[in-house]
């Protein structure tokens, strides 16, 4: 197991989020590529890999507990956490929206190169991306503000279904923003092995 793999596998056990040897490997995988890719098409302000793997790839970890299947990711950047999503919970359908050709690029490689078979990855806007799936779970990690993110993805929540927004601080200017068809479920801190910036996930759901 590589130096990535380790420190993964020993930062989810922390978060009670227990990997085998595949999924820690796959997740180091996503590193290096990450690292290599990012060399030439900047395509995160990380630059070193070991920071990556906290402020990525730990970071994406601590929010699976609160995903269900299947899970569309907004804005998903370099596939994050969508890719992370896909290799724990194979089993999953995973959609990844991002507009930004050379990121969704990247996450096509990667689903070639690991094997994931289940993700879709949809190069454009969110707002213009029709699909006859309905999803569990729509997530985002830094996309946009929580009214915006409804307004833009409400057309790919299944009834029942949750939006989880991963964000830093507690956004109660956000919070207030959000009309009387949303309820907030819940607001989870987020502990990110490593990390000393305050996280939570913000768990909305269609009122009534």
């Amino acid at each position: 197991m590589t130096a990535y793999a380790k420190t993964i596998a020993r930062g989810a056990l922390q978060m009670d989020c227990p990997l085998d040897d595949r999924q820690a490997q796959q997740l180091s995988r996503l590193v290096e590529e990450l690292a290599r890719w990012n060399r030439a098409y900047n395509l995160t302000a990380v630059r070193d890999p070991a920071q990556m793997v906290v402020t990525h790839i730990l970071d994406s970890l601590s929010v699976m507990p609160h995903l269900r299947g299947p899970v569309a990711d907004i804005g998903s950047g370099a596939g994050l956490p969508g890719l992370v999503a896909a290799i724990l919970r194979p089993d999953w359908s995973v959609l990844s929206v991002e507009s930004v050709g050379k990121k969704a690029r990247f996450q096509r490689h990667v689903c070639r190169e690991l094997g994931l078979e289940r993700v879709t990855v949809a190069e454009q806007r969110v707002e213009h991306f029709q699909s006859e799936t309905r999803f569990a779970t729509v997530t985002c990690r830094a996309f946009t503000r929580l009214d915006r993110f409804v307004d833009l993805t409400r057309h790919l929540l299944a009834p029942g279904g949750r939006w989880v927004a991963m964000k830093g601080q507690v956004p109660d200017e956000e919070l207030k923003a959000l009309d009387s068809r949303v309820t907030v479920e819940t607001i989870v801190p987020l502990t990110v092995p490593g990390l000393a910036a305050e996280r939570c996930a913000v768990i909305l759901s269609e009122a009534g």
